[in-house]
């Protein structure tokens, strides 16, 4: 039978274990639907009650445009190297360390195309966090670190050609022009998905489109 968006919502629910909280990553090239998986299933794993799952974004990591200029990577934002993976790493290791506090995780605004700082607030009632980004299965240097803070890891697949007309859409939506929407897909964009891709056969599920309930 097709994996369907109940299913996923099911192996979610038993993640956590003896009390435990569980950390799931999603991960996916650019423009596959990582983060409206993630936001769909944490809205309805909550529900109306307390808080049990909390959605944190591996996208608040981006380093500041400033520090991109300074370091001269910029014109590659989106990059492995353009993001803080350490810091990801480390914020990870302290959500699942549970100290009974509120942990806080910077967000990501796109019309700023900038990260925000303490903008996630992770409440203790959190049985599951959920993550996404594009690099949760690079397992090399840093990233690596990642990997191992994460209980499981899905794969969000997308024929390519709807993946790059998103994405198209999503930059246009952002401010780009059409041309520049365009030349960034094809260009930084489809480098780093390509990089992701060949993650893939590393995730421990990978989901059909139709199972996201994205668009």
């Amino acid at each position: 039978m097709p994996l369907t968006f109940d299913d996923l919502l099911a192996r979610a629910r038993g993640l956590p274990s003896d009390g435990r909280r569980a950390v799931l990553g999603i991960a996916g090239a650019p423009g596959a639907g990582k983060s409206t998986l993630a936001e769909r299933l944490v809205r309805e794993l909550n529900g109306a009650g307390e808080p049990w799952a909390a959605h944190v974004p591996m996208d608040g990591f981006h380093l500041a445009d400033a520090e991109l200029d300074r370091l001269g990577r910029r014109d590659r934002k989106g990059a492995p190297d353009t993001f803080d993976a350490a810091g990801y790493a480390a914020l990870l290791g302290r959500l699942r360390e549970e100290d009974g506090d509120v942990v806080y995780a910077p967000g990501f605004e796109r019309v700023l195309e900038q990260p925000i700082a303490g903008a996630v607030p992770v409440p203790p009632s959190a049985r599951l966090v959920v993550t996404e980004g594009n690099y949760l299965l690079l397992g090399t240097g840093v990233w690596a670190r990642v990997r191992s803070r994460l209980d499981e890891v899905w794969f969000c697949g997308l024929a390519e050609d709807e993946r790059i007309r998103r994405l198209v859409a999503r930059h246009e939506r952002f401010g780009k022009s059409p041309e520049r929407a365009r030349a960034w897909a094809l260009g930084t964009d489809q480098r780093n998905a390509d990089l992701v891709a060949a993650g893939r056969d590393l995730a421990d599920l990978v989901i059909p489109a139709e199972a996201t309930g994205g668009r």
